[in-house]
């Protein structure tokens, strides 16, 4: 890396929206990396598998998760719009939990993600700085955060499932589609890719 050289942060006088992580292998990279962690694996997972913000995913206790099975969901309420959303448990989260439940043993009244310092959640802050380091770490180039996680739920439920806008604007809670275009990051190269396709 060059001096002064940001892997994970925005170039000089560009914009401070963060962006998902788009390359399947750098999410696998970063899994593995994590797998000694099991705190901080299971907000990557939960977090790259359901869309939910950060902050909603602070809030919830051991409790709320330690009973729910693959396929299981569990309805919250969104700190930042008020609305109803859901929690929903596939294979990738279970496994990442049971491993947690295995290793901290923690008792129902615990924040899933609880503070190594005290007994309070860790800060949406603090899980900013970690993705920075998480992408940093792999040599990954970008400004990524906390809300890069939601997103790349997003970019990896269009990209590699072919999910609509309509749908992922549906769960995002977001007012329209061109709101949920914008979040994740449409790239000119990708729109002029697609004029290459022909039509007739």
């Amino acid at each position: 890396m060059k001096k002064g050289e940001n892997y994970n942060g925005p170039k000089k006088g560009s914009h401070t929206t963060v962006e998902p992580i788009r390359r399947v292998k750098d999410i696998q990279a970063i899994s593995k990396m994590l797998s000694d962690s099991p705190r901080d694996h299971l907000l990557f997972v939960m977090g790259i598998n359901n869309g939910l913000r950060t902050g909603d995913l602070l809030k919830l206790k051991v409790g709320d998760v330690r009973h729910m099975r693959v396929g299981d969901s569990l309805i919250i309420t969104e700190g930042k719009t008020g609305k109803r959303n859901v929690l929903v448990m596939n294979k990738s989260v279970f496994k990442s939990l049971q491993t947690y439940l295995d290793v901290m043993k923690p008792d129902n009244e615990t924040m899933l993600f609880k503070s190594r310092k005290g007994m309070k959640q860790i800060t949406v802050q603090y899980v900013n700085n970690m993705v920075k380091a998480w992408t940093k770490s792999i040599n990954l180039k970008g400004n990524f955060g906390a809300h890069s996680l939601r997103e790349t739920w997003g970019y990896v439920q269009r990209t590699v499932y072919g999910v609509g806008f309509e749908v992922l604007c549906k769960r995002f809670n977001h007012s329209s589609p061109a709101i949920t275009m914008r979040y994740l990051g449409i790239e000119d190269k990708e729109v002029q890719s697609i004029l290459m396709n022909e039509v007739g």
